[in-house]
């Protein structure tokens, strides 16, 4: 397999690439998107682990499922499920051999659906349902068989509940009202591109005069000078002579360029040759120049008189939504003409800014309708070389034309990357650049963050176009509950209705109801720090509701209702019953009544309590909680127990959980006597060089179905007297990304062969979920002939764990 330019693939006949970022987020339901460049078997292989490079998915014996686009000599569809053909139809979903053509493949719990087009689906043309679906399914591999296959722009996307309506909103948010000259250009960027400026007078600056009857045919100079060389000034009023010239001719160089294909009679075709040399439009010279040596060379071909078509075939890869693609534009030639502002006729302004860019009305008004708009239908713009805008941000303005004369999105991965990117889709919303639009809502998916998640709401709540963003966001907040309502105020700043999603989310995720409660008083008085229900209580004690509240106060009853009370602990709900908030707040009274009700009466002897309200949450975290040193309450002895489902045994024997250590296992670097129940005289982790630095670790994976937010850990000296003073211990949840949990630094806790020692996690941090956690030696021990060997004998977390 060779990579070009990064971004372009090539799978060789019958090998499978296996890239480490093509993994679905959720096991068993995402999508990929992607370009192939193939005559046949277009193979897309999804697998619960990652394969080799000379994997064949006819030689796997494991599950998975393979979708072969352009099967049986490119006639076919295929999808196979464990080897095992399910679906072969004919003639759907094929590949092109002749330039690249893109598609979509999402997994969702068993329903495979396959599409083409740029952005999930968009061109819907096959779906298929597994009735025994393979919900593990997680990780992506592009295959081939005989021939090579190439693929470019691969992208996995997140897939929501509500995933299909999603997209295609997404999509064809910008299809709105529009002028009826335009109407037909709104339908969607597929039928939108250059050839629809093709002799409009709209953003035409310079013209033609052309054959004895002096016909003008307007035209754009940055599209022509882009395309080759047509001597033009920089001047507003710019007139070619082509009186010796046919119409025929100069449409067909026109056409040729802003369409990319045109057609000519034979009669005609030195004319046109000879057009081409003159404006140096060098692709089309050459393909005029074989054409006639081919009449030349074939005399029944040269009588027939028919007209024959020429077509532009670029032999460069393409990336994003570039409208150049497929025409004989030179984007080296185009950048630098937007870069120099050379032919420019709009400059850009921005109020308080000064000038920021100068373009080219034709390449706006390609991309975006209101641009065009403006340009044409009389207003003040439409005569003025220079437009002024407000409120826009001056990096995301030259991002955005960046984006319209390259069709690729480039934004530095700098601290400002999150703020630049939303300035850009807000922009991109104003403006209608539906491409850029969609580009921006991707990049957001992708690098969704702990911490991005409420800025990100923030925006989009108020863009309709960004339904997909916001409804993932509402749904990463809920399941990270603790941690975003813990970490920052941000969430204080939602409007109500992103607000009651989130609490009312069926996948909320907490560790306790309490933190409901404390998030929701918190909101309502626009806190602008964080605290518990027992401080609003003592504010409304000493002042008024409505103070306390402030706007916010016609809103209290709504969103109490979303605390499910029946889940807090019995003492606390009597502490509740005798508190302001519940004698001042009716709502809160009653709810706290019921929920004891319920308590001390119980469900069976009440028919009211099919509520959700009493029911538990059905993603919330078993507590594993601390009581002792060396006691049974951890997360390592719980998986020991299949979950408390049989007595206790090694869980890395039975390989429900995973430990590993900085140097080779051997007999006194052993994983399963980390977590044995048996006390061992020496048990040490080697050191190894890790980025420069040498360091040690004991390293534990509780496995990919689970996920702990730990609040403290347990180690345990061995024999040896190579006592720990500085280290980490650290999270994460794909093996790679480490978050420090807490952080010692000359801690004198061990001083004993065999002693137990326990410190809790706290801070944001600690409602933070993870998969993997290691214990990290950053400083030498006290043991001078081996200070870099970690000797400790046993490991155990507690916290929430699902």
């Amino acid at each position: 397999m060779e990579t070009k330019e990064k971004k372009f693939l090539t799978v060789a006949p019958f090998e499978c690439a296996w890239i480490k970022d093509l993994k679905f987020r959720e096991a068993g339901r995402g999508c990929v998107s992607f370009d192939a460049f193939a005559h046949n078997d277009v193979t897309v292989v999804f697998r619960e682990n990652v394969g080799s490079q000379h994997y064949h998915y006819k030689r796997d014996n494991s599950p998975h499922y393979t979708v072969i686009i352009g099967s049986h000599r490119n006639s076919r569809l295929k999808i196979e499920v464990d080897g095992k053909t399910v679906v072969d139809v004919v003639g759907i979903g094929l590949c092109c051999s002749s330039a690249f053509q893109s598609y979509w493949i999402s997994i969702y719990d068993g329903l495979i659906s396959i599409g083409k087009g740029r952005y999930p689906f968009q061109n819907l043309v096959f779906e298929w349902l597994d009735t025994n679906p393979n919900c593990s399914v997680q990780y992506v591999g592009l295959s081939s068989w005989d021939k090579h296959v190439g693929y470019r722009n691969v992208n996995v996307l997140p897939l929501t509940q509500n995933h299909l309506s999603l997209w295609k909103q997404v999509n064809s948010e910008y299809n709105g009202d529009g002028d009826e000259e335009l109407e037909d250009e709104q339908t969607g960027y597929d039928k939108w591109g250059l050839e629809n400026f093709l002799e409009r007078w709209e953003l035409s600056d310079m013209l033609f005069i052309v054959g004895e009857e002096a016909r003008s045919v307007p035209a754009h100079k940055v599209i022509l000078q882009a395309s080759g060389n047509f001597v033009l000034s920089s001047s507003h009023e710019d007139v070619i002579q082509l009186q010796q010239v046919a119409y025929p001719t100069l449409h067909a160089l026109l056409q040729y360029v802003y369409a990319g294909q045109t057609q000519i009679s034979e009669a005609q075709l030195s004319s046109l040759w000879g057009l081409a040399l003159r404006f140096e439009v060098m692709p089309l010279m050459k393909q005029c120049k074989e054409a006639m040596e081919r009449f030349k060379a074939n005399k029944k071909l040269s009588d027939s008189g028919e007209t024959m078509e020429l077509s532009y075939a670029s032999s460069h890869i393409h990336f994003g939504g570039n409208f150049c693609c497929g025409l004989p534009i030179n984007m080296q030639r185009l950048q630098q003409l937007r870069s120099t502002g050379e032919y420019s006729d709009i400059s850009i302004y921005i109020e308080g800014q000064g000038l920021i860019a100068r373009a080219h009305k034709v390449i706006l008004g390609l991309y975006s309708v209101p641009f065009t708009k403006m340009f044409t239908n009389g207003m003040r713009e439409s005569n003025s070389p220079e437009v002024c805008l407000r409120d826009v941000s001056p990096a995301a303005l030259k991002a955005m034309l960046e984006f319209m004369y390259c069709g690729d999105l480039r934004i530095e991965d700098n601290e400002d990357f999150g703020t630049l990117l939303l300035q850009l889709l807000l922009l991109s919303d104003k403006f209608g650049i539906s491409l850029l639009h969609q580009e921006c809502c991707k990049m957001l998916l992708e690098c969704l963050s702990e911490d991005s998640v409420c800025p990100i709401l923030q925006v989009v709540s108020s863009i309709p176009s960004c339904k997909l963003i916001k409804e993932t966001c509402e749904r990463n907040f809920a399941m990270h509950f603790d941690y975003r309502t813990t970490a920052s105020l941000d969430f204080i700043s939602l409007d109500e209705t992103t607000f009651r999603n989130i609490i009312q989310h069926p996948d909320l995720t907490v560790i306790s109801e309490e933190r409901v409660l404390d998030a929701i008083l918190m909101w309502y008085m626009k806190s602008e720090k964080l605290c518990g229900w027992e401080v609003v209580n003592e504010l409304i004690t000493n002042s008024t509701l409505e103070s306390v509240f402030k706007d916010r106060l016609q809103l209290v009853n709504d969103l109490l209702a979303s605390v499910r009370f029946s889940l807090l602990p019995y003492p606390l709900l009597k502490k509740l019953e005798n508190t302001s908030l519940s004698t001042q707040i009716s709502a809160f009274g009653d709810l706290v009544k019921e929920a004891i009700n319920y308590i001390e009466c119980g469900a069976a002897t009440h028919g009211n309590y099919q509520n959700e309200r009493f029911q538990h949450r059905r993603s919330s975290y078993k507590e594993l909680q601390y009581i002792c040193d060396g006691d049974n309450n951890g997360v390592l002895f719980f998986s020991g127990t299949s979950y408390g489902g049989h007595p206790w045994v090694n869980p890395v024997v039975y390989k429900r959980i995973t430990i590993t250590a900085s140097s080779p296992a051997s007999r006194h670097t052993d994983p399963k006597v980390l977590v044995s129940r048996t006390y061992q005289g020496t048990c040490f982790a080697g050191p190894r060089m890790e980025n420069g630095n040498i360091c040690a670790w004991w390293m534990v994976d509780i496995g990919k179905d689970h996920q702990l937010m730990c609040n403290y850990y347990t180690l345990r000296q061995d024999g040896s007297r190579s006592y720990i003073r500085n280290w980490k211990f650290q999270g994460c949840m794909d093996g790679k990304t480490w978050i420090d949990l807490r952080v010692h630094e000359n801690d004198q806790t061990m001083c004993k062969p065999g002693q137990f020692a326990s410190w809790p996690v706290t801070g944001p941090n600690a409602l933070l979920p993870f998969r993997f956690f290691r214990v990290l030696l950053t400083g030498p021990t006290t043991d001078a002939s081996n200070p870099w060997n970690l000797c400790i004998c046993f490991l155990e977390l507690y916290g929430y764990f699902r």
